[in-house]
């Protein structure tokens, strides 16, 4: 089966760009694979300190990710899966797409500010050239109807 993978991130855009990987899911007959990514420099600290953030960034991961994952399954009949990586955003992107024969589509919500599309955005599009996929990436200010009639 051909899987839709969106980043989950604290980012405004990253909602459409969820709700634009369901809808197509369920349209394909697709599955949604949703990574999170906790960057390392959230836990330059003691050992102790370090870990128990480790495990509140995932707890905060899970929470945030259920919320969607009712949304798919109610609203769209997907079940998602969820990967958490730890390490540098884009190369843990990377690396999620090259160990997941299944992904198909990279799916990206791209900003909507004066300073760009954001950096993932930026930085993977620059890396698009060896990607073995496509990147799908959905405007953020893209209404629910527009989005319905898209996909």
């Amino acid at each position: 089966m051909r899987k839709f993978l969106v980043v989950l991130d604290d980012s405004r855009e990253c909602l459409n760009a969820i709700r634009f990987a369901a809808m197509r899911a369920a349209h394909t007959g697709g599955g949604v694979e949703i990574l999170s990514v906790i960057p390392p420099d959230e836990f330059n600290h003691w050992v102790g300190v370090g870990n128990l953030m480790r495990e509140e960034a995932r707890e905060r991961i899970v929470a945030h990710f259920e919320v969607f994952a009712k949304w798919m399954r109610d609203k769209q009949g997907v079940d998602p899966e969820l990967v958490v990586r730890e390490g540098e955003p884009v190369e843990q992107i990377l690396a999620q797409v090259q160990d997941d024969p299944e992904v198909g589509v990279l799916v990206l919500g791209a900003g909507t500010d004066k300073k760009g599309p954001g950096p993932l955005v930026t930085q993977l599009t620059k890396a698009s050239g060896t990607l073995s996929i496509p990147i799908t990436i959905v405007p953020g200010e893209l209404s629910k109807e527009r989005l319905e009639a898209i996909t």
